[in-house]
């Protein structure tokens, strides 16, 4: 999903760029390589359930169907050269279809699980909390450029209504989310190490609405009579404003940790593709406020933002390609040394070592969650290698 927002927001910049066009759709096709490869492995793995009873690791399922929309979204806009506009829609409705339900299905699982199944300590929020809600959202904006292409009519209307409803529902809930990490952040002491990057998710979240309203107020018109039409305008352009406020705020928060974190060492970890999300999500929404006001602040800033993302993006993809090169060679070379080893072996427990580190059953839920925060610890990473990797 980080890869397949640098391909999309370089279409809705205000400014065209020799070669920009070209290079985003090599980069689309990049993720949406990836997103197969990394589909097919996981779902070899088998591990969703043991996935789902971690409090730390289920929070990561929300990427897999935002990883879905933003490759379905960037079919319908950089596809159609290569496929043709037909099969390009066709591509867009079946991802968006099939992100949309596993979203939802998240969206409302995860916090059941939350509330049912784990316990968490006081200073547990942190902005993994944020991925569960986060894909209603990026189907509220994606789903805006298939409204066009639906019927008119009443199914037309249904998905305009659906949408709204989407970005209301994934707006408030991360309201209440990050609510829950503010206070976190201001009562216990602020996170370090490899948790520091999941800050950011919650500016991703917030211009994620600021654009899906944007782009609901532009396909209103079709669907809606002309009052309420103008509503729509009117909350984009007020609601949108208020909201990119908020999230600069957030922005400008989570940039000062990272720079302190920076100063006594940000540990190379997955996590770090929590950067790259929230930038693009940024982007977009400047571009959405640009539109709509015509403010050529906003443009620059759009445009800024858009090459910090690449750079971002630049670091992040090689450090993550170099570490899985790494992981690669020394997987090769225990299979050489032991075999015909499949896994790691069964302790007198009855557990393996990936178990007990992931598997919130295996200890009291305070003492399962407590991996994915320490910062010194790679389950998190693991978690969001799965998640953010994915498009």
């Amino acid at each position: 999903m980080g890869t397949g927002i640098v391909a999309n927001a370089s279409v809705t910049l205000p400014w065209t760029f020799p070669g920009l066009r070209t290079g985003a759709m090599v980069v689309w096709l990049g993720a949406a390589l990836l997103l197969v490869l990394l589909a097919a492995g996981y779902l070899r793995q088998r591990a969703l359930r043991l996935h789902a009873g971690d409090p730390v690791m289920a929070q990561f399922l929300g990427a897999p169907p935002v990883a879905l929309l933003t490759v379905g979204a960037g079919a319908l806009l950089l596809g159609r050269p290569l496929m043709g506009s037909e099969a390009a829609l066709d591509v867009d409705w079946v991802l968006w279809s099939l992100g949309t339900v596993l979203g939802l299905v998240t969206a409302c699982t995860v916090p059941y699980l939350m509330v049912t199944r784990h316990r968490f300590a006081p200073d547990a929020a942190f902005g993994g909390w944020l991925m569960p809600v986060v894909p209603p959202m990026v189907s509220a904006a994606t789903g805006a450029l298939l409204i066009p292409h639906a019927p008119a009519g009443q199914l037309r209307l249904a998905l305009l209504l659906a949408c709204y409803a989407m970005l209301g529902l994934g707006l408030i809930a991360a309201l209440l989310v990050i609510a829950l990490i503010y206070g976190r952040l201001i009562h216990h002491e602020a996170p370090s190490g490899a948790v520091v990057p999941t800050v950011w998710i919650g500016a991703g979240a917030l211009g994620q609405a600021v654009a899906a309203l944007g782009a609901l107020a532009a396909a209103a018109p079709s669907v809606l009579p002309a009052p309420y039409a103008q509503g729509t305008v009117v909350l984009a352009l007020l609601g949108g404003l208020g909201v990119w406020g908020f999230a600069m705020l957030w922005l400008t928060l989570a940039a000062g940790l990272t720079v302190r974190t920076i100063r006594t060492g940000l540990p190379f970890a997955a996590t770090w593709w929590s950067f790259i999300f929230p930038v693009g999500a940024c982007v977009t929404a400047c571009n959405s406020l640009a539109a709509q006001t015509g403010s050529d602040a906003f443009k620059w800033i759009a445009v800024a933002s858009y090459g910090l993302l690449v750079l971002a993006w630049i670091v992040v993809a090689g450090r993550s390609a170099l570490h899985a090169a790494e992981h690669m060679c020394q997987w090769a070379v225990a299979g050489r040394a032991r075999r015909p080893a499949v896994g790691p072996a069964p302790r007198g427990d009855g557990t393996t070592p990936l178990a007990e580190g992931v598997h919130a059953g295996a200890r009291p839920a305070a003492e399962a969650r407590r991996p994915g925060l320490d910062p010194t610890a790679e389950v998190v990473g693991a978690a969001a290698l799965g998640a953010d990797d994915e498009g």
